[in-house]
């Protein structure tokens, strides 16, 4: 297979290059009103390159998913709006080499890790991801307007929109990566299991629920710097027994300078809310048997303070894309979970631009890991793949996002997260949703569901 990519880190292609230096100027300048017309020409509303690649493997962005696929009905599991589509072409470890130009270094330890099951069934790239044409506005809005805060701990003059479509530095990138929209408000059930080296997992169900004051149509900055928050999370456990009713809040802030997050548990054997200070970093996972951290949760969240970020560039790669069979109420969580990793007969991976930014810890900075590689999908900002490197410089985790366009709102997300602890040759899958009810972006939330005492009153249902 040709691909117009050469070496690992200059894999920028020419057309995205000269649009970025045009339009960023200098590392630090806001756009101006002129050049964020690019987002309706040369460039998406999103900042992704409007046209496709030289070969014609990734096809030129024609607005993404615009319409529900007949027979849909809100409320159901999404269906799959490219039933047709054929395998192209697997990659299995007796053809790796040539395909590794278009994988990242976590992903060929995968395959290096379990040449007998390991593989990626590809199909033709689909540039699905669209969202409401409102937040195409926020965006071009933003582009002239926001700015990193100090220490870049947080955004301002910002709202509804990624805030940087064209990023002049890693921070910016990682920041539109949090702020990437997902709805006003987010209700959904499913769960996360961590099979062992055999196969055997218990599952554990989570109901969680997701206010969103950024995205909420016609916030202002103004509003958002008054308040001071971003979203507000909350986690309840369902089972198994002996974790039922344990339950999470987080408070997320614009400015986490000016006020840090802010999250508090509810314990079921001790009956009461303590603040949790420590649901950050990298601390462990709520229920996640130590294979990923809090910062890991959905690839990356947090306070990025403890790492220095660098934008490397683009290049072509293969991530899961459409992963709609994957997300499909008719397969069972047994059809998923399987020893070493997931069931890659169900995921569909495509050829799409990510963009590359790198994470190196800070000196005199504590974090479990050392270095994190974040591949960062151009069409929706969501983080397809993060390779995380330990105090070795070894690798040492590998995250997956598995990504679908709920086209109900729209919005492009994930339906499963897997983090693989190349160590132990173990995983977790957080997400699973296939048994439960689907998400439901339609509720509308109040500000009282995400206090302390709410917490505690859902911890003792």
């Amino acid at each position: 297979m040709k691909t117009i990519i050469k070496s690992t880190m200059a894999r920028l292609p020419l057309l995205s290059v000269a649009i970025s230096v045009a339009l960023s100027g200098n590392a630090f300048a806001k756009i101006t009103p002129e050049q964020a017309q690019q987002l309706s020409k040369e460039l998406t509303p999103m900042g992704a390159v409007r046209a496709g690649n030289a070969d014609g493997s990734i096809p030129a962005w024609q607005g993404g998913i615009t319409e529900l696929p007949t027979g849909y009905t809100a409320g159901d599991h999404h269906l799959d709006p490219y039933p047709d589509d054929k395998i192209a072409y697997t990659i299995t470890a007796s053809n790796l080499a040539e395909h590794k130009a278009l994988l990242t270094p976590g992903q060929i330890k995968l395959f290096e890790t379990y040449p007998e099951t390991f593989k990626m069934n590809v199909y033709q790239t689909r540039r699905s991801a669209s969202y409401p044409e409102h937040v195409y506005q926020a965006v071009e809005t933003n582009a002239t307007k926001a700015e990193l805060v100090e220490g870049g701990n947080g955004i301002k003059n910002a709202a509804v929109g990624i805030p940087f479509p064209v990023p002049a530095n890693g921070l910016e990138a990682i920041w539109n990566h949090t702020l990437r929209y997902r709805g006003e408000s987010v209700v959904r059930q499913g769960g996360q299991a961590a099979p062992t080296a055999s196969g055997d997992y218990t599952y554990v169900g989570l109901s969680e629920t997701l206010l969103l004051p950024y995205n909420v149509k016609g916030a202002s900055p103004e509003q958002l710097q008054e308040t001071n928050i971003l979203f507000k999370f909350k986690q309840t456990i369902s089972e198994p027994a002996r974790l039922a009713g344990t339950a999470l809040l987080v408070h997320e802030t614009m400015d986490q300078i000016k006020t840090p997050r802010q999250a508090w548990t509810y314990n079921t054997g001790q009956r009461r809310v303590r603040r949790a200070p420590n649901v950050a970093y990298d601390s462990p996972g709520t229920a996640s048997d130590g294979l990923r951290t809090n910062d890991d949760l959905d690839m990356f969240n947090g306070a990025p303070n403890r790492y220095n970020w660098t934008l490397k560039g683009k290049q072509e790669l293969l991530i899961p894309y459409n992963d709609y069979r994957l997300h499909s109420d008719k397969v069972k969580y047994d059809d998923i979970l399987q020893p070493g990793h997931i069931n890659q007969d169900l995921v569909r991976y495509e050829k799409h631009r990510v963009w590359v930014v790198e994470a190196n810890l800070k000196e005199n900075t504590r974090h479990t890991y050392k270095k994190r590689v974040f591949y960062i999908d151009e069409d929706s900002w969501q983080v397809a793949v993060t390779d995380i490197y330990d105090n070795r410089d070894e690798l040492y985790r590998v995250g997956i996002s598995h990504t679908i366009n709920y086209y109900e709102v729209p919005t492009h997300w994930s339906t499963l997260d897997v983090y693989h602890d190349i160590q132990s040759r173990r995983y977790i899958a957080l997400g699973l949703d296939n048994e439960a009810k689907m998400y439901d972006f339609s509720q509308e939330l109040n500000e009282r569901d995400f206090t302390p005492a709410a917490l505690r009153r859902e911890g003792r249902r």
